[in-house]
């Protein structure tokens, strides 16, 4: 492979070299510019409408640990345990809690389980001046939609009759609906921004209309077949619709990536002196393969996702994977036929005082500089590289690893929902996200009433004895044959003290109140799944990390026939990956740049983004690397010197791996704008890493190590030389 990669082509006749599977296929797309244009339009054209395929529901992800298995059980008895909550304050709290319970029970079949000051044992739905008023809202489907429906009319219409005191509804429902919307807020504003930024920096970068519009149909026909085929494959494996944005993305990033790649050395060798037909051979048998090789270490980094055996990862995986795929494919047959269909027309409608320029593929001699002040003197330029590197990461010591709650996530007034649990919580914390507790039998037979109403006295009792960690008011409602007991955790809902809340109701207070039962009890909610999710995640991400290392040696080792490039490879994609990391756990969780980037620090960093980050960077990171190491092999296998090699080959793909990083860049800072502060997490670590790769790792360190390194670096490739 590495001849095929880094032969120098100005040194034979393409036409009598051996050719690859890559270049063949690329060739023949050339030669049947209509079929392979028509062909991938065509299987384009079949994976959106795949996914409109009647097949039925989709499926469904099953959450990891104690939490899933809960959540397991309430679907098995119907799936409906929604329970809401509204929290009354200001003058007259007395006369409207009054009004809205007598209001509630004249809704037949609407509600079930009222809890208020007015139930038995009052005192536990009071805080000060303030009271709580909790519900059942009874289903299922259209039934749960009507009553749904007549809850929030109903709380409308109290707060309509009382307008000096404050009614605000929270729970289940009304939080669920909160992140659903925002979901789609952030996935309509992905789109909206991304395509309109995409197209100015293609612009900027091709100065031209034609050359800017390949890229552009290149990466919006990936993305479409692969959310078609996203669409198909959910029926069988689940694909949470957050995830969207990200494989949204990732399409335009690593389609336009591709595309610049092949355009660049298109380019370089028409202004070489060869024609159309020449100019595709070459850069087929050349970036073509570039495109190959990096396609398939994203999507072998991105398996790793499947170690996880969390069922919303490997959907996301699945995603990625697909319109990664989707990508190469098409840079391999749509865009060379497109290219021999234009040919020199690809540089058409060029842009004033910048088309010329823009057009005219030459060596940047920044970066020439840059190489070779670094080649003179490696250890003490790469030494200082990576030491900055090093102190950029050191923040990661200190990440501490948690899913943002529901009222994190958002930003304060972006959800009248999320504003409302963020003041219950003040009043009654936890309430609005309490731990949700599965009895089932734990036998043939239905529970006893007798029995539960015992236990249920008995966790009361173990609340009370809980040096507050377990709150009031605690609830149950009956679903199916199982009973959902509610827990208020304290603390913030996925923090410290919400964990150490959990563990106490799992280990002491469950276990002792329901010891006299013939019951089993299973522990979900809004703390209990994010704790799970993460547990699950840790133990599972160092074979997750050994897996992606081993590979990403094993195709570099294949690609380049080395072990040192490998081995420095790696090395390099960790630091510049450590040091955004680094900067992801200094300005989300430390509080830094909060007003500039509009999000509220809550102390951690998303439990999932680190690891995906490696992932995809390090996938994504190779596309740089494989790009540049190729042009230096080249002159090396031409006969040029080390130092010339490097300072040569830095300075050829410069051009190319600073527009790609710029454009990447300028995708993934999309995700800086969107609410949720998981998405600015993922988009600023994402941002930065792939700035840091491009500049820092790929401009210094990496000539840095080549001079280092020396004819060790190529092994056998060096013995030809």
């Amino acid at each position: 492979m590495l001849h095929d990669i880094t032969a120098d082509p100005r040194t034979q006749d393409p036409r009598h070299t051996r050719r690859g599977a890559i270049a063949a296929v690329a060739d023949w797309s050339a030669r049947h510019r209509a079929l392979a244009i028509g062909g991938w339009l065509a299987l384009v054209a079949l994976a959106v409408l795949s996914g409109a395929l009647p097949l039925g529901e989709q499926a469904r992800a099953a959450d990891p640990g104690e939490a899933g298995v809960a959540e397991h059980r309430i679907d098995a008895e119907g799936g409906y345990a929604v329970r809401e909550n509204v929290l009354v304050t200001g003058p007259g709290v007395d006369a409207a809690v009054t009004d809205l319970v007598a209001a509630l029970h004249d809704a037949p079949g609407a509600v079930a389980d009222i809890g208020s000051p007015l139930s038995e044992h009052g005192e536990r739905w009071r805080s000060g001046d303030a009271a709580l008023v909790t519900f059942t809202v009874l289903g299922p489907d259209a039934a749960y939609d009507a009553n749904y429906g007549t809850v929030l009319d109903t709380v409308a219409e109290i707060q309509a009759r009382h307008p000096g005191t404050e009614l605000r509804q929270a729970g289940d429902a009304t939080l669920s609906g909160a992140v659903d919307a925002g979901i789609k807020d952030d996935m309509k504003r992905a789109e909206t921004t991304s395509l309109p930024l995409t197209v100015l920096v293609l612009l900027a970068v091709f100065g031209s209309l034609v050359a800017a519009g390949l890229p552009l149909l290149l990466a919006a026909t990936s993305v479409a077949g692969a959310f078609g085929l996203l669409q198909l494959l959910g029926h069988w494996v689940p694909f949470n619709g957050a995830g969207s944005a990200i494989v949204l993305l990732i399409g335009m990033a690593v389609g336009i990536d591709y595309s610049l790649f092949y355009l660049r050395r298109y380019r370089e060798e028409r202004a070489a002196g060869h024609d159309s037909a020449t100019a595709l051979a070459i850069t087929a048998r050349t970036s073509g393969h570039v495109v190959a090789a990096s396609g398939l270490t994203v999507v072998v980094c991105t398996a790793g996702l499947l170690i996880t055996g969390i069922d919303v990862l490997k959907g996301l995986a699945l995603g990625t994977a697909l319109v990664v795929a989707l990508a190469v494919l098409g840079s391999v047959t749509f865009l060379p036929a497109l290219l021999a269909t234009l040919r020199h027309r690809v540089d058409a409608a060029r842009l004033p005082w910048l088309g010329k320029r823009r057009t005219t593929a030459a060596p940047s001699r920044f970066w020439a500089r840059t190489a070779a002040a670094v080649v003179k003197r490696p250890i003490a330029t790469g030494g200082l590289a990576a030491v900055l590197l090093l102190i950029a990461a050191t923040p990661v010591i200190g990440m501490r690893l948690q899913d943002a709650a529901v009222t994190d996530s958002l930003p304060p007034g972006t959800s009248t929902a999320v504003d409302n649990a963020t003041a219950m919580h003040e009043h009654f914390p936890g309430s609005a996200t309490s731990a949700r507790v599965v009895v089932t039998p734990d036998g043939d037979g239905p529970l006893d009433p007798a029995a539960m109403q015992t236990a249920l006295e008995a966790l009361h009792g173990e609340a009370a004895a809980s040096d507050g960690r377990l709150l009031e008011p605690i609830t149950a409602t009956a679903v199916g044959d199982a009973l959902v007991v509610r827990v208020p955790l304290a603390g913030a809902t996925t923090g410290p003290e919400a964990d150490a809340a959990l563990a106490h109701l799992r280990d002491h207070a469950l276990p002792n109140a329901f010891a006299r039962t013939d019951t089993a009890q299973a522990v979900t909610g809004k703390t209990a799944l994010p704790h799970d999710f993460t547990n699950q995640l840790l133990s599972r991400t160092p074979y997750v990390l050994g897996f992606i290392l081993l590979l990403a040696f094993a195709l570099l080792a294949v690609t380049f026939r080395s072990w040192a490039i490998p081995l420095a490879s790696i090395v390099l994609n960790l630091l510049s990956i450590g040091a955004a990391c680094g900067a992801l756990a200094w300005i989300f969780q430390g509080g830094h740049l909060e007003g500039l980037l509009g999000f509220t620090s809550y102390g951690g960093v998303v439990s999932w983004i680190p690891l995906f980050m490696f992932i995809i960077l390090f996938g994504l990171s190779m596309d740089y690397h494989i790009f540049v190491l190729s042009r230096v092999a080249e002159r090396r296998l031409a006969g040029a010197g080390n130092r010339d090699a490097i300072v040569g080959g830095i300075a050829a793909s410069a051009g190319v791996v600073s527009s790609a990083a710029l454009i990447m860049t300028g995708v993934f800072s999309v995700f800086v704008t969107l609410s949720a502060i998981e998405y600015k997490m993922l988009g600023l670590g994402m941002a930065l890493a792939i700035l840091i790769d491009a500049t820092v790792v790929r401009g210094v360190l990496l000539p840095a190590a080549l001079s280092l390194m020396g004819d060790r670096a190529w092994g056998r490739a060096a013995a030809r030389v």
